[in-house]
């Protein structure tokens, strides 16, 4: 069993709450939109422990780091099982972002 671990970044604004999703990249995700937005997400490393797997995970896929008294306020929301079987567990975090300073991890496609 694939097992990921992931955080749902939000801030409260005036009349609601802005949350941070990602789109994968790549050629294959290029043209998809439904069904493709989700919490920046990756998977566990062998006997990892799931926030700390979520906190590395957000960094990689952001580029934003979570400071110590940000981690220590995750919330743990639970895990889904995904169709292709693999688990995802979320935590929620309150905290600031600016969407122009994220940066995507990057690959090199052959």
């Amino acid at each position: 069993m694939t097992e990921s671990a992931g955080i749902l970044l939000y801030r409260p604004v005036p009349g609601g709450i802005e949350v941070l999703v990602a789109h994968p990249g790549g050629p294959f995700w290029a043209s998809r939109d439904d069904g493709a937005w989700s919490i920046p997400k990756g998977e566990l490393d062998p006997g990892e422990d799931p926030a700390t797997a979520a906190v590395r995970e957000f960094e990689e896929e952001t580029g934003h780091r979570l400071d110590g008294a940000d981690q220590a306020d995750l919330v743990d929301l639970g895990t889904v099982r995904q169709r292709g079987g693999k688990v995802v567990r979320a935590f929620a975090v309150a905290g600031e972002f600016d969407p122009a300073t994220l940066s995507s991890n990057v690959v090199e496609v052959q």
